[in-house]
């Protein structure tokens, strides 16, 4: 089928219209680049996932890496599709002119990964984390570091790695085990075992650097003893050239329902003495540092999960476009010509949903990458405070919002296809498959509710949560100011009521109840206040339109602006309604899973 991956017309829309990116050439950072270059890159990615990624995608997904005890074996087209990658500059888009990189800001960054993930998936997670990695060591690395492992990482040459979980502590990682111990050159001696690492051992690369948290011999228990250490696949003599193999071994694969492009491995480190590490920062701030990547890697599983729900939509919507079958309820004649599907009002309802959700999904992450810039390139301190401060704490909802709602758009994209949904031959399964996997990396969604409401919300006097708010009541009155729009306006006011009920009494309940008790439901949290930031920005989006319809436009344009009315509509009708149940839940405590007892299952 010849679906487009993403509608480039909502591309131009949120880039242009909506974030206003083109405004950014003023910055110095992107003086050097203007709205050609900017979507001469997006291109450039669009043409390289035409032409690499797509025509292997199957293969990517039906032939698993494979690991014959001794090393990794991967389909022999990945590695040139990959190098093409490189090779375009891509990876590191963001980067410094020093460092390899075309300083483009994140957001052009984005939707140009957008368009490499719905054609290769986890295989550029590869890139994605290498480029992660070497933004965590230009952050806070000691300039031997950046000069040794940075360069390197940010041309292609090294791939990264972030390698945290272990058997016994997953998201708990204060309960890490991995061990380190000073040696007499300054180096670490590492020994432990870590698992579900991403990339963890291949070939496509000369040397792999995983970012591995341990614990140094007698420091604290808990989070606050844990440091963070460059431990290399391969030592790296002073002159760069590649020595052997450090102390790294890989102990096998995990074989996963999707993402099978990308390795993941289970690692150890130390099996013949310990494993050469280097110290990144100072002892016992590991995790500090771990979550400047891992911040980064949240919003990329947010921005991940919505490329893959927009994928599928365009593909469902094709494929809803071109294939007939059956006639309206009213159509009486059996005679008459069979519709295309995206006729019935059920195809509708499912395409509707989509359309709200993974547009919604990828204006959303589009906004995260858009607050990181602006809290360092934004032209005063207190706006690059206050992206600071938004972006902190819509982190939770970037990650999770998409990665819970995107799934749930892909399950439609294989209802709309209905029996050739369910095989192969077409990609939206595999699309279900690859989404699923984002609701439980990098923070489950429980973990990043949890931060919300226990952590984000409270934190700094609510500095967080009243900034968000007074975005919201911005977009409330820009609504109210054109008619066709103020009951949508209203019914996201009241929304706001609800959510500041809720909040006050969760807040007040967490100081004098059981707190196991009032977190029980911190997930119904997160879902409902995720739920009113797709519905501002679904509002942000309608001001647009409607300002847009206005004005004498091409048939198209209208039926464009038209489009993303009714996902306004159906967003706020069919979705925002249920913050209500939501909110029920939490301001009465309901204990339903909090009292069942463990031996009723």
């Amino acid at each position: 089928m010849t679906a487009p991956m993403i509608n480039a017309r909502d591309i131009d829309f949120l880039l242009y219209e909506l974030f206003d990116s083109e405004s950014l050439c003023n910055r110095q950072r992107y003086q050097d680049h203007d709205r050609t270059t900017f979507n001469e890159v997006i291109n450039t990615a669009k043409q390289i996932a035409d032409k690499h990624f797509l025509p292997i995608r199957n293969k990517l997904d039906n032939q698993q890496p494979t690991f014959d005890g001794k090393k990794v074996h991967l389909i022999k087209e990945l590695k040139p599709a990959l190098d093409a990658l490189q090779e375009s500059g891509i990876p590191s888009a963001t980067a410094d002119y020093e460092f390899n990189g075309m300083q483009l800001p994140p957001i052009i960054a984005n939707v140009a990964g957008a368009y490499l993930t719905i054609a290769g998936g986890t295989a550029l997670g590869y890139s994605m984390l290498t480029t992660a990695n070497a933004n965590l060591l230009q952050a806070h690395g000691s300039k031997e570091l950046i000069e040794k492992w940075v360069k390197p990482l940010r041309e292609g040459r090294y791939a990264g790695t972030m390698a945290m979980t272990e058997p016994g502590a997953g998201s708990g990682l204060a309960d890490l085990t991995t061990t380190a111990i000073k040696s007499e050159d300054d180096s670490y001696k590492i020994t432990g075992n870590k698992i579900f690492i991403s990339g963890g051992d291949h070939d496509l690369n000369e040397n792999i650097v995983h970012l591995v948290l341990a614990r140094i011999k007698g420091a604290p228990k808990g989070t606050k003893g844990i440091s963070l250490f460059v431990v290399p696949k391969f030592l790296v003599s002073d002159d760069g050239s590649i020595g052997k193999q450090n102390d790294v071994a890989l102990a096998g694969l995990f074989h996963k329902m999707g993402g099978r492009a990308q390795t993941s491995t289970a690692l150890s480190f130390g099996e013949k003495g310990g494993a050469v590490g280097y110290l990144v920062g100072e002892e016992n701030k590991g995790l500090q540092y771990m979550f400047h990547m891992m911040n980064e890697a949240r919003v990329m599983v947010g921005s991940g999960a919505a490329a893959i729900a927009v994928g599928g939509f365009q593909y469902s919507l094709d494929y809803a476009n071109n294939r007939p079958q059956g006639r309206l309820p009213s159509c009486k004649d059996p005679h008459s010509p069979m519709v295309n599907i995206i006729e019935h009002a059920d195809i509708k309802r499912m395409l509707l949903a989509q359309k709200a959700y993974a547009e919604g999904a990828l204006a959303l992450v589009l906004l995260g990458s858009q607050l990181s810039d602006d809290e360092k390139t934004a032209e005063t301190d207190e706006a690059k405070a206050h992206a600071h401060t938004l972006l902190d704490f819509l982190t939770p909802i970037i990650k999770t919002w998409p990665s819970e709602y995107g799934p749930k758009a892909n399950d439609f994209a294989i209802q709309v296809l209905g029996g050739h949904g369910y095989i192969n031959e077409h990609p939206v399964e595999m699309f279900y498959r690859d989404n699923r996997l984002n609701p439980i990396h990098e923070g489950t969604t429980c973990i990043q509710s949890l931060d919300l409401l226990a952590r984000k919300v409270p934190m700094n006097n609510m500095l967080g949560y009243k900034a968000i708010l007074a975005e919201f009541t911005k977009t409330i009155a820009a609504g109210n100011a054109e008619p066709s729009l103020a009951a949508y306006a209203n019914q996201l006011a009241e929304a706001l009521t609800t959510l500041n009920k809720t909040t006050d009494f969760l807040l007040k309940a967490m100081g004098t109840e059981n707190i196991d008790l009032v977190l029980a439901n911190s997930v119904q949290y997160l879902s409902m206040f995720g739920h009113i930031v797709i519905s501002w920005i679904w509002l942000k989006q309608a001001v647009i339109a409607s300002a847009a319809l206005k004005e004498e436009l091409h048939i198209n344009e209208q039926q464009f602006y038209r489009g993303k009315l009714q996902a306004m509509q159906y967003f706020y009708r069919y979705e925002l309604p249920q913050i209500n149940h939501w909110s029920l839940l939490l301001t009465t405590l309901d204990d339903t899973t909090y009292q069942m007892n463990t031996d009723w299952f």
